[in-house]
Order: structure tokens, then C-alpha cells, then sequence
């Protein structure tokens, strides 16, 4: 067999540079380049390589979370086709993109992580920020990636690279199993050469399955809807990465049967699309939570059913209420007892739809679907009309950016108050235009998950709103959407301190405690002195970001305009007060376990609403009768 002498690290890049993926007749590269910040870890090795392959571009960064972050938000709007590798030195480096793997992980997202690792030799141990263990010398801290990773490796010696970097693909690529893979590599086995097979180098595609589900499953799924009086839909992030909308709206329209969103799932349909009821769960729509209510058939598409969108299993009342779940993962498909229809989700609806002959819901249950639809529209009018346009709050500064910008532009956000908000009221025209990492809700997503969707499609605005606390945990990668040159723009909204958590704990009886920023008052002890004078706004000009300051709706919708003809990243600055409007959740309940116990009265009064509350959840596990 012919052969190549290469190092470890010139190998990794090289095979990572040839391999592509394939679905529909459409190629592209899989890997759009690396992002790495280098330490005595990695510099020599997989920097030394990514220095002798300028074709395989390496982007520099400013935090190893943040450019995990970058790459899943990447990876999220290339519908999981295309990713980054990231690399970082040994230790504190390694250990900073754990955060970020975790969220690509639970989102189902491909990113390949290459953390430098300890000596294999151990020739010089313990090094300059090695784990030491008393038990074992075969640990370091990249063992702490396994329980995160989908696929985890060391390579001890050279001649273990060919199958892991397989192994790795096989499973970055696999609709069903993809997440963080992590290939740990020793300082030493980088700068190791070794005669490696030339085959392993040459272009390689990966093809994307679009699998269908057992026959028998789906003949017995096709009985069900036809015996269903109020069956529902449930929209989850698999519709979009499938690239099944179209399949859904025809689905939708063709048997009467309502949609609902979850936070990866929004915008599978247009929100004026009148069979779509909006978000669902303990954030979701009155029309989505009422009609689950009553829901005997739920069909759940591409959804992992999270505690948000299933109102801590409380949404589904009906007590012979069946669910249909169409997912390639098999760990989702078996939720909730379901009839498990294992597939592509736009290939499963195609089969489904054409089983299911004429079959239509009732004229009745279709126009009462409408009517929630309508009324919300209502409500969301009036949660965006602004009361008073010198003091405008969140949903009013919301309500005006959805009004102002394009269909394709994407609206980006994590964490805090505002992706409840967003769940609820923003108006989604493309399924690609209403992006937030909410499997994790990782604070510090927003700016280098902006930076990644604007990487993936720069001919799209992204718009990126995130709190002060949330700023305040990762803006340094600010400084990387302008030295690459992809613009984003930041609605940085001021609320002083954490105000979603801050909201959960008055409901749980805590008043706010410890979620404000303010000074250490003297007299008291505690954190209720006067609010912080940080400035945000400095902060982010002092990065280089340009800087608007608007204090009143006029000013903010004139800020808008500037940011759009502006051609760097820019920060439009408001400070509001933590009024939301549409307080709470609405219609529905996410479970936060209160004390039993406690001094204060509140707590003792949500404890009691608390156990009212809990009577309401069920456990969905009523066994299938399968004919």
C-alpha cells in the first residue's frame, strides 16, 4: 500500500480537508475550516499543520467556548451538512470548550473537538497544567469530555489515527448520533511521524441517509390518525434539518392538523400560516396549550420533547392521548411510549401522507385551530404596540425589530427572559430566520453564535439580542466578527441583572434575591445597595464594535436603519426595566421544585401551588396495542 510520511497533527488536517458529505445530489465540504487558540499544547503540532495547509482556513478566537459555540451555530444553519473543528492546548484550554460541547451535544449539533492532551510517554510528567491522579496515570482532563461526547478517543500512538478519524466521521456525520466528538491528542503523538496509508487522504463523501420506518409501525401510525378527532403537530428542530417544511405545510393542509413550535422547531411554518398555532409548552401559545389539552393524537417531528415544551409533561392531558414520534434518533423516537417511526422526517410524512387517503379532520376542530391563530396574532399586536415611547420594555424593543427587518434575516438569542419571550411572540417568516441554542440555554451563545450563522450564510442579517448578564459572560468574540469581516448586529438590552431568573424567583417566593446588580449595601449586608455604573456600551466600543445609544422607540428605530447600511458588527444599547409583559407562562407550567419547608411566607405560598400543580403531570407510558 502506498504511503505518506506525515506527522500526527499534518495528518489529522489533511484527512479532515478531504472529507465531505453528500444528501440530495448536493455536495460540500464538511469541514469550512479550524478554530483554535494555541498553547504549549498544540502550537507545534496541529499548529505547525494548520500553518503547512492554508487551504484548510484556521480562524483565530478569543475563547474556546466561544468557538465551540461558533461552530454548532455553524453547523445549526448548514442543517448539520457542514461544521468546524476547534482546537485548543492542553488543560484549562481543553476544559473551557466543555461547556459549549455539552450544548452541541444536547443540540444534536457536529462539532469536532482536538484538545491537546498529556505526554503518552510520560517522559516529562507531570507538565505545565497536567491532571495528576494517584490511582491511574492514564487520565487528564479531557476525560471529563467523555459523558459529553458522542464519540471520545486518545491517541496514544500514530498508527490509531486511521480508524479513530473514521470512527469520528461516521458518527460527526450520522443524523442520529451526531454531537461533540472529541479526539484527545498527546503534545507528543502530534509531532510524531509515521508512514500513513495514502487511500486515507484521498476525498472521501459521506452520504446523508433519508431512511423510512418499519412498515409494519407505520401501517398501525397511519390507523391511529385515521381513528384521531383532534390530532396535533408537533414541529421540532429535526423538521428543518431534514428540510421537510414544505412536507409539513402540505401535511398540515391536507388532513386539517394544527401545528405547534418548539424553540428548534419555530419557523417550519409561516406564522401566518392560519394552521399554526405557535409555540408550545410551558412558553407556548394559549391555542397551542389549549388544543394539546384535548390532543388524542400528538405527532411529534424531529422533537426530544424538553421540560419547556412539554410543560414538565404536564401539556397533554387527555388521558388516552397516543403519540406518533417521527425521528431518526431512536433514543427520541420512544418518548412518550410512542408509536416509534424511526425515519427522515420529510421522507416518514411523505409515506404517512399517502397512507392516509382522504382522511380530514372535522370542519369544527379546523376553524377553532384558526381562531387561536387569530387571536394570538392579536395578542402579540398588542405585547409589540409600545405604551410609552420613552420608557419602551423588552417586548416593545422586540416587537419593533421584528416589524423592521427582512424575511430572511435571523433573529439569534440563548438565554435569559428574552427566548420565552421570542418562543411566544416573534413573528418567524423562514425556517432559518428564529435561531436559539435553548437545549442548553448557554449565557454567553448569543455573540459567537452570531458570528457562526453569519459564517454559514453572510448574505443574511443576523440580529443577536441578549441581556447584560448574558453579555457580560463572552463578549470577546466581538473582536473576531470584526476581524473577519462578518457583521453582526447586537440588541444589547440593560435590565440590570439577571432578569429571567430573577422572575422565576419571585414566582417561587424568593423576591429577586441575589439577581440584581447592585452595590453591597453597607447598613444591610446584602446586594440591595444602588444599581452597578458599569458601562456596557464603552465596553463593546472599546472592542472596536460601533456603538449606538438610544434612549426613547424613535431613536431605537432610527439606530436600526444605521445598523443595517453599516457594513462592521455594531451594538445598539437600550436600558429598560424588567416589565415583560406577558408575565409568566402562558397557559401552561414548567416545573422548578419549591421547599417544603421554609420561613418565608411566599415560599410556603408557592409550595402550595406548587403541589397543585404537580397533580397535573403524567408519565405518558400507557403501553401501544400494536395490530
Amino acid at each position: 500500500m502506498e504511503t505518506k510520511r506525515l506527522t500526527v497533527a499534518q495528518a489529522t488536517i489533511e484527512f479532515l480537508k478531504n472529507q465531505y458529505t453528500k444528501r440530495d445530489g448536493r455536495e460540500q465540504l464538511f469541514f469550512a475550516g479550524c478554530f483554535g487558540i494555541f498553547g504549549h499544547g498544540n502550537v507545534a503540532g496541529l499548529g505547525e499543520a494548520l500553518k503547512q495547509n492554508p487551504d484548510f482556513t484556521y480562524y483565530q478566537t478569543r475563547h474556546e467556548q466561544a468557538m465551540v459555540h461558533t461552530a454548532a451555530a455553524y453547523a445549526k444553519m448548514k442543517n448539520r451538512l457542514q461544521t468546524f473543528a476547534c482546537t485548543t492546548s492542553i488543560g484549562p484550554g481543553a476544559l473551557n470548550m466543555i461547556t459549549a460541547a455539552a450544548g452541541a451535544t444536547i443540540n444534536r449539533l457536529p462539532v469536532l473537538l482536538l484538545p491537546g492532551d498529556f505526554f503518552a510517554t510520560r517522559s516529562a510528567t507531570p507538565l505545565l497544567q497536567q491532571l495528576e491522579s494517584a490511582q491511574t496515570q492514564d487520565i487528564s482532563v479531557n476525560d471529563c469530555f467523555k459523558p459529553i461526547s458522542k464519540y471520545w478517543d486518545r491517541i496514544q500512538r500514530p498508527e490509531q489515527l486511521t480508524s479513530s478519524l473514521l470512527e469520528a466521521m461516521r458518527v460527526l456525520t450520522s443524523p442520529a448520533e451526531t454531537g461533540a466528538v472529541t479526539l484527545a491528542l498527546p503534545h507528543d503523538v502530534q509531532t510524531e511521524a509515521y508512514d500513513f496509508p495514502v487511500q486515507l487522504f484521498e476525498k472521501r463523501i459521506w452520504y446523508i441517509p433519508r431512511p423510512v420506518p418499519d412498515l409494519q409501525l407505520l401501517e398501525y401510525a397511519v390507523s391511529l390518525i385515521k381513528n384521531s378527532k383532534k390530532p396535533m403537530l408537533i414541529a421540532g428542530g429535526g423538521v428543518i434539518y431534514s428540510e421537510a417544511e414544505e412536507e409539513l405545510k402540505t401535511f398540515a393542509e391536507q388532513f386539517g392538523i394544527p401545528v405547534a413550535e418548539t424553540y428548534a422547531g419555530k419557523g417550519s411554518l409561516h406564522y401566518e400560516h392560519p394552521l399554526n398555532l405557535g409555540a408550545m409548552g410551558g412558553t407556548g401559545t394559549k391555542g397551542a396549550n389549549r388544543i394539546a389539552e384535548e390532543a388524542d393524537v400528538v405527532i411529534g417531528i424531529g422533537t426530544r420533547y424538553g421540560d419547556f415544551m412539554s410543560a414538565s409533561k404536564s401539556a397533554w392531558k387527555n388521558p388516552n392521548v397516543t403519540f406518533i414520534n417521527i425521528n431518526i434518533a431512536e433514543i427520541d423516537a420512544f418518548k412518550h411510549s410512542a408509536v416509534p417511526l424511526q425515519g427522515d422526517a420529510r421522507e416518514t410524512l411523505k409515506a404517512l401522507r399517502k397512507a392516509l387517503g382522504d382522511y380530514h379532520t372535522e370542519e369544527k376542530y379546523v376553524e377553532k385551530v384558526h381562531g387561536y391563530h387569530k387571536e394570538w396574532d392579536e395578542i402579540v399586536t398588542k405585547a409589540y404596540a409600545c405604551e410609552n415611547p420613552d420608557r419602551p420594555v423588552q417586548a416593545e424593543y422586540m416587537g419593533a425589530l421584528n416589524d423592521f427587518i427582512e424575511d430572511k434575516d435571523v433573529i439569534l438569542c440563548a438565554a435569559g427572559s428574552l427566548p420565552g419571550d421570542l418562543h411566544k411572540l416573534w413573528r418567524t417568516k423562514n425556517s432559518k430566520g428564529f435561531h436559539l441554542e435553548y437545549g442548553n440555554s448557554c449565557m454567553g451563545y448569543e455573540i459567537p453564535g452570531g458570528l457562526g450563522a453569519k459564517m454559514a450564510d453572510p448574505d443574511r442579517e443576523i440580529y443577536v439580542m441578549c441581556g447584560d448578564a448574558t453579555y457580560l459572560m463572552m463578549p470577546s468574540d466581538l473582536i473576531t466578527t470584526l476581524q473577519e469581516g462578518f457583521k453582526i448586529t447586537l440588541i444589547l438590552i440593560n435590565n440590570n441583572g439577571y432578569a429571567s431568573i430573577g422572575g422565576l424567583s419571585n414566582a417561587v417566593g424568593e423576591e429577586g434575591f441575589g439577581t440584581y446588580f447592585n452595590y453591597r449595601n453597607e447598613k444591610t449586608g446584602q446586594l440591595d445597595g444602588p444599581p452597578l455604573t458599569t458601562d456596557l456600551a464603552k465596553n463593546a466600543e472599546s472592542l472596536g464594535a460601533a456603538v449606538f445609544r438610544p434612549k426613547n422607540m424613535a431613536e431605537f428605530q432610527e439606530s436600526l436603519i444605521k445598523a443595517k447600511n453599516n457594513k462592521e458588527t455594531t451594538v445598539i444599547y437600550v436600558e429598560t426595566i424588567r416589565d415583560r409583559k406577558l408575565q409568566g407562562y402562558a397557559y401552561s407550567w414548567w416545573e422548578v421544585p419549591i421547599p417544603e419547608i421554609s420561613v418565608f411566607p411566599e415560599v410556603i405560598e408557592a409550595r402550595k401551588q406548587y403541589e397543585s400543580n404537580k397533580k397535573q403531570q403524567q408519565q405518558y407510558i400507557k403501553p401501544n396495542q400494536y395490530k
